[in-house]
C-alpha cells in the first residue's frame, strides 16, 4: 500500500503517490539547479511547472485520480532531462555544442499574438496558424471591411473568441513548437533579450510620460469593453440554456415515469398510440426511446449552460460523451425504423363491395335518405385519429368507430333502387388492407320509403386505425323523386350532378328528380334572383366553383368595383364615355 501526497503544482491540486512524488521532486530540483543564475530562471521554472500540470490534467480521467510513477515518467519523457540542453552555451564556445532532437512538431493552436499586434493581435496570430504573412491577412480584412463589412465583424468576433498567447506555453503552442524545457528556456531568454535591447535605446522621459498618461492603448480599452459586454451576454445565454435544459429534462422525466413506464396517468397520447400502432413495440419501449432522443440533447444544452457560467467545471469525460451520443443515435435509428414500418401500413388501399336491391312497398313514393343513430353518439371518447375514435357497443366492449360515411347517387339501369356499400381500409399490402376492410361493421335498412343508413362504422381495436371509411352508392331509377334529410348533412359525397350546381350539403332538404342523363333535377329549389335595372346597365360578376366571371354588356369596355363596409358596388362605363 503506497502513501499518497497532495501537491500544489501551478496552482492546481494533485494527488500523487509517494514514489512518484519523490521522482517528480528530484526532477524539478535538477531543473532548478540547471537554470540557477540564468536570466529569467524563475519564469522558466514557473512555465515548466505549468506545462507539467497541463500534461497531468490531460492524463487524468477525474480530479480524484492519483498520479503514479508511470505518468511522471511519461511527462519527463515529453519535457526532457535538464542535461539534454546547453544552458550556458557561450561559456564553452570552443567545445562542440551538444544537440538535442526535440519531438516532432505538434499541431498549431490559434492564439492572438499580443507581442506583434497592431490592434488585437488577430492577424499576427493567424500568421502563425495559417503560415501567411500578417501583412496580407491585414489587407484581406481591410478589403472585406470596406466592401462588404464582413471583415470588421469577423475581426471583432475573432478578437473576442480567440484567446491571447500570454504564457510561454501558449506562445509555443501558437507556433506549433513542442513545449519542453529547451523551448521554454529559449522563449524566455528571447523575451529578456528583447527587453534588454529596448532598454538600451529607450527614451526614459518619454516612457515615463506615456506610462503616466495611459497604461493601455485605445484599442486595448475598446477590447476590454467588448469583452465585458460579451461576458455579460454569455452569462445571460448560460442562464437561459440552464433553465431550458433543466425544465425540459424534468418534464421528460415526469412524462417517462408517469405515462411511459408506470402508465399511472390517463394521457390521451397513450390511447392515440394504441389506435395507430402496428409495430408491436410496447408503449414503454417507445416512451424510453423518445425520452433518450429528446433528453440527451437537452442534457448537453444544460451542460453547455453550466460550462458558460462555471469556469472550472470538470468535463464529463469522453467516455460519457460518446456513450450518450451512441445511445442517442441508436434511439433515433430505432424510432426511424419504427416510423418507416408504421408508414408502410398506409401504403396500400383495399376495398370490398356489398350490393343489395331495395324493394319499396310503394315505388311511386319519394325516396327519403337519412342517417340513423348507432348508440355511439354518447358512448365515445375524445381521442381522435382523423375521424376515428373509441366507442363502446351494447355489450360495453371497446371498439373503434368513425363517422367517415359518404353518400353518392347514380342513375339505375332498371326500375329498382339498388345500394352498393364499399368498405375501404389501408394496409401494408393490398391483401392485408382487404382483410381489414372486411372487418368493418356497417348497417342500413329500408323503412317504408326511407333508407336509414348507420351514422357510424365500427371495427375491433385490433384492426387499428387505418383510414377506414364507407362509401354508399345509391342507384336510383329515372324519374324517381329523392330527398336528403338534414341528418345526411356532412355525409353527402362530392360529384353528385345536379341542375343547380349545388355542392354537397346544398342538396339537403330539397326534392330531387333523377333525370335521364343521371343528373338530379331540383323540384322545389328557390328561383334565381332577377337582375335589377342597375345590374342590367352595369353588367354583373358571377362567383362560383368555376371561379370569377365578369360579364360586361356589348357597349361597355370597363368597370369600377368598390368594396367597403357597405358591401360591393360595381359600376360599368360605356365605350363612348371617357
Amino acid at each position: 500500500m503506497n502513501k499518497t501526497v497532495n501537491i500544489n503544482l501551478a496552482n492546481t491540486l494533485f494527488h500523487i503517490d509517494d514514489d512518484a512524488y519523490n521522482k517528480l521532486r528530484r526532477y524539478l530540483e535538477s531543473i532548478k539547479r540547471s537554470f540557477s543564475g540564468t536570466p529569467g530562471s524563475d519564469e522558466i521554472i514557473a512555465d515548466i511547472e505549468a506545462r507539467i500540470a497541463e500534461l497531468f490534467l490531460e492524463k487524468m480521467e477525474n480530479e480524484r485520480q492519483v498520479i503514479t510513477q508511470k505518468q511522471v515518467d511519461e511527462v519527463i519523457n515529453v519535457m526532457g532531462q535538464p542535461e539534454d540542453y546547453m544552458v550556458d552555451e557561450d561559456i564553452f564556445e570552443d567545445e562542440p555544442k551538444k544537440t538535442y532532437t526535440p519531438p516532432t512538431a505538434k499541431a498549431k493552436k490559434l492564439y492572438r499574438d499580443i507581442d506583434q499586434k497592431y490592434i488585437g493581435g488577430v492577424c499576427a496570430g493567424l500568421e502563425h496558424y495559417l503560415g501567411f504573412d500578417a501583412l496580407w491577412i491585414r489587407l484581406i480584412f481591410i478589403l472585406l471591411a470596406v466592401f462588404t463589412g464582413f471583415g470588421l465583424v469577423a475581426y471583432i468576433l475573432l478578437w473576442i473568441l480567440v484567446p491571447e498567447a500570454a504564457t510561454t506555453s501558449q506562445k509555443l503552442d501558437m507556433r506549433g513548437e513542442p513545449i519542453n524545457i529547451s523551448n521554454i528556456e529559449r522563449k524566455v531568454k528571447e523575451g529578456f533579450d528583447d527587453v534588454a535591447d529596448k532598454v538600451k535605446n529607450v527614451d526614459y522621459e518619454k516612457v515615463g510620460n506615456k506610462v503616466k498618461s495611459s497604461s493601455k492603448t485605445f484599442f486595448d480599452a475598446i477590447g476590454d469593453i467588448i469583452m465585458f459586454l460579451f461576458k455579460v451576454f454569455g452569462k445571460f445565454i448560460g442562464i437561459l440554456l440552464i433553465i431550458i435544459g433543466a425544465a425540459s429534462l424534468i418534464a421528460l422525466f415526469i412524462a417517462l415515469f408517469s405515462v411511459g413506464l408506470l402508465n399511472s396517468v390517463h394521457f390521451p397520447g397513450v390511447d392515440f398510440y394504441e389506435i395507430v400502432n402496428t409495430t408491436g413495440a410496447p408503449v414503454w419501449v417507445v416512451s424510453l426511446l423518445i425520452f433518450f432522443a429528446f433528453a440527451i440533447p437537452f442534457f448537453f444544452v444544460l451542460y453547455l449552460g453550466l460550462k458558460i457560467l462555471v469556469n472550472n467545471l470538470k468535463s464529463i469525460g469522453n467516455i460519457a460523451k460518446f456513450s450518450l451520443l451512441g445511445l442517442w443515435m441508436i434511439s433515433i435509428g430505432v424510432l426511424f425504423a419504427l416510423g418507416v414500418r408504421q408508414a408502410a401500413e398506409f401504403a396500400n388501399v383495399g376495398s370490398i363491395h356489398e350490393k343489395d336491391e331495395m324493394l319499396m312497398e310503394n315505388p311511386s313514393d319519394t325516396l327519403v335518405i337519412k342517417m340513423r343513430p348507432t348508440g355511439f353518439e354518447h358512448n365515445r371518447e375524445d381521442v381522435h385519429f382523423g375521424r376515428m375514435t373509441f366507442g363502446y357497443d351494447e355489450n360495453d366492449n371497446r371498439v373503434l368507430i368513425s363517422d367517415d360515411i359518404h353518400i353518392i347517387t347514380k342513375k339505375s339501369d332498371d326500375d329498382y333502387v339498388r345500394i352498393n356499400v364499399r368498405k375501404d381500409s389501408h394496409g401494408s399490402t393490398s391483401v392485408v388492407a382487404r382483410e381489414r376492410a372486411k372487418e368493418i361493421n356497417y348497417g342500413y335498412a329500408l323503412e317504408g320509403n326511407t333508407i336509414a343508413l348507420d351514422k357510424h362504422l365500427n371495427t375491433a381495436i385490433s384492426n387499428k386505425a387505418r383510414d377506414q371509411e364507407v362509401t354508399i352508392t345509391l342507384y336510383i331509377p329515372e324519374g324517381k323523386m329523392v330527398k336528403f334529410e338534414e341528418s345526411t348533412r356532412g355525409h353527402i359525397g362530392s360529384g353528385i350532378d345536379n341542375d343547380k350546381d349545388y355542392y354537397r350539403s346544398g342538396l339537403v332538404s330539397y326534392i330531387w328528380l333523377m333525370g335521364e342523363d343521371g343528373e338530379l333535377k331540383c323540384q322545389n329549389c328557390p328561383e334565381e334572383p332577377e337582375e335589377t335595372e342597375e345590374e342590367e346597365e352595369g353588367g354583373k360578376i358571377i362567383i362560383n366553383e368555376d371561379g370569377v366571371d365578369i360579364n360586361l354588356k356589348d357597349n361597355q369596355d370597363s368597370f369600377e368595383m368598390k368594396i367597403n363596409e357597405d358591401g360591393i358596388k360595381v359600376k360599368a362605363s360605356d365605350k363612348n364615355n371617357n
